[in-house]
């Protein structure tokens, strides 16, 4: 028996079309990506030991990264990120004209190891290229800026210019440098999605004058951030050095018991869950044969 004709309705579902058309919607939706539970990744507060520059290539000034490790256990995707630093050469926030990251695997992904490094070694450092990168430019992400200290004084430092190829690779640093301790809010408009796998994050950010350097943390990470093994320490390069990487604390501040560092950034976003395929042509065409077959019952006049 037909089901009756809903009072003032256009058309009505019969019980076999119903069923047909939940059908479709499991198929339709079992592609989405599922997210889990919540992801938070912390190297800790600044300990105020070590400032390193990291800029992208503008006009008149050659390009500086520097990166440091985490790690990710199951597939994630990233949405939010902190990075803090000092602004130099009295620049202030107004002269922040874009922020950049990258996201590198651990050498020898993405990197041409048939080459002879110009570094002391390649071991646990970041590969030659970026897996990914966002920047405020291609409107991939945004930032809000937050002063934390007018007047923050890192007790060494790695400079543009400070960055030499072996043998010229231990300087022992360039420094105290002091300036404006900014915290920079950064959210992906289009997320980091990361499989599980060890990485490291390179900050950059571009000022119409004056430098910016990522302010170094401990190394453990302390209690306060989020702690892993294995915890690998802060490397940097410039335009001349790549695609080679030096240890900002082992190669370049050298000496007898070199010290070491991680930089302060963090992580945040959540895990994704397993999903499943999406639906192959023939499943989709016998999905629309029994929705044919089950049919739809016009109103009755």
């Amino acid at each position: 028996m037909d089901d009756k004709p809903a009072s003032g309705g256009s058309r009505l579902i019969s019980a076999r079309g119903r069923k047909a058309w939940w059908l479709a919607g499991l198929v339709s939706t079992a592609a989405l990506p599922a997210l889990a539970g919540p992801v938070v990744f912390s190297t800790g507060g600044v300990d105020g030991r070590m400032a390193a520059a990291s800029r992208p290539a503008t006009p008149g000034r050659f390009e500086i990264e520097t990166a440091d490790d985490f790690t990710v256990s199951s597939r994630t995707r990233y949405t939010h990120a902190t990075v803090t630093g000092l602004l130099t050469g009295g620049a202030g926030l107004a002269d922040i004209q874009s922020v950049a990251t990258e996201v590198y695997r651990v050498f020898p992904n993405d990197a041409n190891t048939g080459r002879t490094p110009n570094v002391p070694t390649r071991t646990n450092s970041p590969s030659d290229l970026a897996l990914t990168s966002r920047d405020s430019g291609s409107g991939s992400l945004s930032f809000t800026l937050t002063v934390l200290s007018n007047n923050f004084v890192a007790s060494n430092s790695v400079a543009p210019g400070g960055i030499h190829a072996s043998p010229n690779q231990t300087t022992g640093g360039n420094g105290a440098v002091g300036g404006i301790e900014v915290l920079i809010d950064i959210a992906f408009s289009t997320a980091l999605e990361l499989d599980a796998d060890h990485y490291f994050f390179a900050p950059q950010l571009a000022l119409a004058h004056g430098d910016f350097y990522w302010l170094s943390t401990a190394r453990p990470i302390a209690a306060q951030g989020t702690p892993f093994s294995p915890d690998l320490q802060g490397w940097t390069r410039d335009a001349a050095l790549g695609p080679d990487w030096l240890r900002v604390g082992t190669d370049i501040v050298g000496g007898a018991g070199a010290p070491t560092y991680n930089f302060a950034f963090s992580l945040d976003g959540q895990t994704v869950a397993a999903t499943v395929p999406e639906p192959s042509a023939p499943a989709l065409v016998l999905l629309a044969t029994a929705a044919a077959w089950a049919g739809i019952t016009k109103r009755r006049r």
